[in-house]
């Protein structure tokens, strides 16, 4: 393959999603009046943010060449935790936030703990945790759903400001503080460096374990903030809620450019990978396509993403 064959793979694989994206969006709004309608883009919005929040989280990961398929237990658990302290007339807001948070974090930590100082593969490490996060939110709820939440606690997944749905606003939030962590501080640098070469980061003194700690643990707190929309959106804790979430979390990172090899990624395509799989699943639905051909239509967009990763990387070499 020449040079300028393996350069136009590559800025297809570094560029190709947001023409996609474009592309699909303009297809979709000739094809049916009401995708391009305000109440639908803020449908749009509402449910692309917890899949955004866990696949910024999970981009972190990735980035510093891990994975983690632990995320929708991290969801459930965060959810029934926050659950049982939001009841009406017991404590203020902030405590079931904090609750819920401190228990992401904590088991974002964990995963980062045991990958760290046993040197087993995150894949193996995460798909045991996403089994014990899925037994602790059993217990907590007494495999129960928790109901009865407040108004101020439902508010978080299911009201809105200034006609702006509160969950768009906290992924915006989110988008920001991500992309500023990942670009703007030492952190970040070092999260690329560990995945282009970890072999390569330690000799330069960078604390490997420090940065995989701090990457999990992210992750963990982004798992639980989406945890915390789910449970207020539904105003239920469901202790199997967030079945299947991180598989759709490790698409829209992967759809978004970031690489499976660790080294490269991004939170705008992350999101656009996020916001994709949004669009997809609204628009089969605006064209009374049934649900069951999403999942085919995913499978191939996750597989022509990786062979762009693949080519794209091929063409750096």
């Amino acid at each position: 393959m020449n040079t300028n064959t393996t350069s136009r793979f590559t800025n297809l694989g570094q560029y190709g999603i947001y023409l996609a994206f474009a592309i699909i969006c303009l297809v979709l709004a000739l094809s049916t009046p009401r995708f391009f309608t305000v109440p639908n883009l803020m449908i749009i919005g509402t449910q692309v943010s917890i899949n955004a929040l866990l696949a910024f989280g999970v981009t972190f990961v990735i980035i510093t060449g891990g994975i983690d398929l632990s995320l929708g237990s991290m969801v459930a658990v965060a959810g029934v935790v926050a659950a049982l302290f939001a009841h009406p007339d017991t404590y203020p807001l902030i405590v079931p936030l904090l609750a819920a948070i401190t228990a992401g974090l904590l088991f974002g930590a964990f995963n980062g703990l045991v990958i760290t100082k046993s040197k087993v593969p995150p894949f193996i490490v995460t798909l045991g945790t996403m089994t014990i996060g899925r037994g602790l939110a059993l217990i907590l709820s007494k495999g129960r759903p928790i109901s009865n939440l407040s108004d101020s606690f439902n508010f978080i997944g299911g009201g809105n400001i200034f006609g702006i749905p509160f969950p768009i606003i906290i992924l915006v939030i989110a988008f920001i503080v991500c992309s500023v962590i990942l670009n703007k501080t030492i952190l970040g640098r070092y999260m690329y460096a560990v995945g282009g070469n970890e072999q390569a980061a330690r000799a330069s003194g960078i604390r490997v374990s420090s940065v995989k700690m701090w990457v999990y643990t992210l992750c963990g707190i982004l798992s639980a903030l989406g945890g915390i929309l789910l449970t207020s959106r539904i105003t239920t804790g469901q202790p199997n809620s967030g079945a299947g979430f991180e598989l759709d979390a490790i698409a829209a990172a992967i759809i978004g450019g970031t690489s499976t090899s660790g080294g490269t990624g991004t939170m705008a395509g992350t999101l656009i990978g996020a916001l994709l799989i949004g669009v997809i699943s609204n628009s089969l639905d605006l064209l009374n396509v049934t649900s069951y051909y999403q999942q085919v239509v995913m499978g191939v967009i996750i597989i022509g993403a990786v062979v762009l990763d693949s080519a794209g990387k091929k063409g750096r070499e």
